[in-house]
Parts: C-alpha cells; structure tokens; sequence
C-alpha cells in the first residue's frame, strides 16, 4: 500500500489548483483521476461546449490559457493537461478510487490500480458523476431515442424526426440551439432568466469583472445577500447566461410547457398535450456528483457532505472542493475553486496530520516558520 501525506481524488480544475497550491505549499500528495488523459472531464461534454469565462477568468493560478476568448472544450482540456505538465503536478491518470474509508491509522483509498493511505483527502471529483432522469423515463416507447445532457455530444446522436429537450437552462439551450439546425426542435421548461447583456459584447466584457467580484465577495454564505442568492440558485438554478429568449425565437426553437409524465409511451406537458411526433428526447434536467465510493458518515439527509467551506463537519482530515456553492455563487466558477482551494491549503497546513516534503528517501517536516 502506497502512503502519502494527502490523496486529492480528482484532476479536473478544482484538483489542478489545490495541486498547484499544495506545491508551494511543499506537501506531499499525489492527485487520483480515473479519466485516461488530464482534460477529459472537458473531452466528455458535448461538441459544442463554449465557457462564459475571458481567458483572465478561465485560468488556474500560475499559468493563463493561451486563448484569446471564451475558451470551448478541447481548448479548456487541453489547457488543463498543459496546466498538469507545467507545474509538474503528480497526477496519475485511469487510477478510479473505488473506495474510502478511515481507521486508526488514517484514510485507506481504494483503487483499480492499487490502494494508498493518506493522512488527508481532498475530494475534487466534480459535480456532474450521476445523471438526474425523471422517474417516468423509462414508461417512453422504446422507439424513443433518450440521451441525458451528460452523454449527448451533436446532433448525429439524435433520430430523424423531431427533437424534445427537457430543461431550459444553459445545456438545455446550448443543445435546442444546435437541435434546430437540422431537426424540428421543442423546448420544455420554464424560462430561469438570464443576464440582460450579451457577455461576448464589448459591454459584457466590461460587465463581467463587476459580476465576477460580486459572485466572489458579496454574494458568499457569510452575507445575508449572499445567502439568499445561494439559496434562489439552489432553488431554481442559474439564468441563461450566453443565450437569450431572442435567440430561441429567432431559431424557430418551439417552447411548451413542463413534462409531467407519460401517456401510452409519449411525453404529455402539463397541461396536458400529447407530444405524438418526438423522436428523441435529450434530458437537460441536471446532474449530482457520485459520492457513492466514500464509505464515511459525512452526508446529511438529503445526501451532501456537511461541511464549512468544504472542510468536512465530521471527519477530521476529510476536504472537498468544487462543489456548487461551496461558499460563494462563483464557488462553481474556476475563479471561485481557486479561492476555495488557497482556503483549503491554509487549513491543511494549520491543522496538519502529516504535511511533508519528499526528498529522494525520506520525508522532511516543512518549515513553517
């Protein structure tokens, strides 16, 4: 069994930045990811992916993506594998943690290619492991293509005929966008609101430094303002941020009501109409993280960790980093994991169990003076 001071398990952004942060820190640690390529967490999204975030946002600490805008997905992938090999962080690619667990002797991680004991454990999985499917899914004919938002990739996925997608968010609208070029394209869920300039604009740009730091250090858990914009987010999700009402419109994007249910193996909304003519159905209804593997008691009722800016209530020892909301509205932002991470490693490093340095032989305590 291999041993190390800290396990981050992880190496999308969030596992990258507390990474670079536990490297100049002087911790041992080596960073776990069951993908086979540092990026494919990026790779895996649909084609067409395009983040809302300025190179300047879009960077992790000690290196900026070489792009000139919003980077899209194989850009973001491949700036990640770039970020890994420039700071020389110890990742090591198709190891999937299978298991955790804790005894006397600290945390026993649980591998596909052996297990490690670590003092500490940074959880920077990622938010979107499990697909939310409506429990009536499965009542659709047969004949029905379904794909959820997370295995969706173009529209050669989708079958000939008409194509409904379920969620009206910014996947949902992404993914109807692209739909209609080629399939007659209906679009279900209510309208979430959305940012009232166009971010790709010279008016946006100089409105997102403003969002940014109002996202970062207004609205956070320690503010009442912040609360209960976390709270609304949590409750009925972020507005359309790139897209616009307009641009559905103008696509001839045909937008109906709720899915409710099924009748006789075809979608009903909820107000009651059959859909008789869809041919596939692309599920944009949101995903969670899979925490199946942590076999510790961190997870309240409704299954999250209970934690304090992502140090776990529980277990001493225990972190997690990337989650929705960890603190701030840009907690899921990559700004945001880089604040959440420097939180987390000046906690790992007040409250060490072992945070060492390797040299070729031996581990030398690090000089905290």
């Amino acid at each position: 069994m291999d041993m190390v001071g800290t396990v981050v398990i992880g190496a999308g952004q969030a596992g990258l930045a507390i990474g670079y942060y536990l490297r100049e820190a002087g911790a041992d640690f080596v960073i776990l990811d069951g993908h086979e390529r540092i990026g494919d967490c990026w790779r895996v999204r649909y084609d067409s992916l395009r983040l809302f975030s300025m190179p300047r946002y879009a960077s992790l600490p000690g290196l900026r993506i070489g792009t000139k805008d919003c980077p899209d997905r194989e850009e973001m992938a491949d700036y990640l594998e770039q970020y890994a090999a420039h700071h020389e962080l110890p990742v090591r690619t198709g190891v999937r943690v299978t298991r955790l667990t804790r005894d006397d002797e600290g945390f026993v991680v649980e591998t596909t290619a052996g297990d490690w004991r670590a003092d500490q454990v940074v959880v920077a999985a990622g938010m979107h492991g499990v697909a939310r499917w409506p429990a009536f899914a499965g009542q659709l004919d047969p004949s029905i293509r379904q794909l959820h938002s997370l295995e969706y990739r173009n529209p050669d996925q989708l079958a000939d005929g008409t194509v409904l997608i379920v969620g009206a968010a910014n996947s949902g609208t992404d993914i109807a966008l692209e739909a209609v070029r080629t399939h007659k394209t209906l679009l279900a869920g209510r309208h979430p609101g959305q940012v009232p300039v166009d971010i790709d604009s010279t008016v946006g740009h100089l409105f997102t430094p403003v969002v940014m730091f109002l996202f970062k250090y207004v609205l956070t858990r320690r503010t009442p303002m912040g609360r209960k914009a976390i709270a609304n987010a949590v409750r009925n999700g972020l507005p359309l941020t790139r897209n616009k009402l307009e641009h559905l419109q103008a696509a001839g994007i045909e937008r109906i009501g709720r899915i409710e249910g099924v009748r006789e193996g075809r979608p009903v909304t909820a107000e009651g109409d059959v859909l008789d003519d869809v041919t596939s159905v692309v599920w944009c209804t949101g995903s969670d993280p899979d925490h199946s593997w942590i076999a510790l008691p961190v997870f309240d009722e409704n299954g999250r960790p209970r934690h304090e800016r992502g140090v776990s209530a529980d277990v001493p020892g225990l972190y997690f980093l990337g989650l929705d909301f960890q603190y701030a509205i840009a907690s899921a932002s990559i700004q945001g994991v880089d604040r959440d991470a420097r939180f987390l490693v000046k906690h790992l490093t007040r409250h060490p169990r072992r945070l060492t340095h390797r040299s070729a032989d031996r581990a030398i305590p690090v000089d905290r003076r």
